[in-house]
């Protein structure tokens, strides 16, 4: 029997590693630069038929970061994505993306030019990743720090990354 949900009124999904490593006594966020460079992102990408959600999460890590670590099986959150801007042809196009922890062990070069992967503390990456979006897409991204926060074990710190006195 057909699915009664129609995929004209589905959003397209995407998949986001969320790299991070252990540096002292706190976490850091490898972030990227978007494909026009203005904004900073997580690597994401396409999900492939031939890979897991976190296979492919995996691949857009290394990719875009250089980013070699261990990635979790299962996503850990699941937040809305935009690309585009209103006032053009394309407009706006809303993505669904399952979000995956990676514990980067090692970089190296990335395969993709001008994303410039760049580490942050967690509290300058929720900033650093609201800079020049529309507030419901900066507080979507904002939700995936806090909640890698807590799901790595520094629940902590991502109240103190909130701007909260802990």
């Amino acid at each position: 029997m057909p699915s009664t949900r129609s995929s004209r009124f589905a959003l397209p999904l995407q998949v986001a590693a969320v790299c991070y490593r252990r540096l002292n006594s706190h976490a850091e966020f490898l972030l990227v630069n978007t494909n026009g460079g203005s904004k900073w992102t997580f690597p994401k990408g396409a999900p492939d038929t031939r890979l897991s959600h976190s296979q492919a999460a995996e691949r857009e890590a290394r990719e875009e970061a250089g980013a070699l670590g261990v990635i979790e099986p299962r996503h850990f959150h699941v937040y809305i994505h935009s690309k585009g801007v209103f006032w053009q042809p394309s407009g706006v196009q809303e993505y669904v993306v399952k979000a995956f922890l990676m514990e980067v062990r090692q970089t190296r070069e990335p395969h993709e030019d001008d994303r410039n992967p760049t580490w942050f503390e967690a509290k300058e990456a929720r900033v650093i990743l609201a800079k020049g979006r529309e507030v419901k897409y900066a507080r979507e991204l904002q939700a995936v720090i806090d909640r890698a926060l807590e799901q790595i074990g520094e629940a902590r710190y991502a109240f103190a990354a909130k701007g909260n006195s802990v």
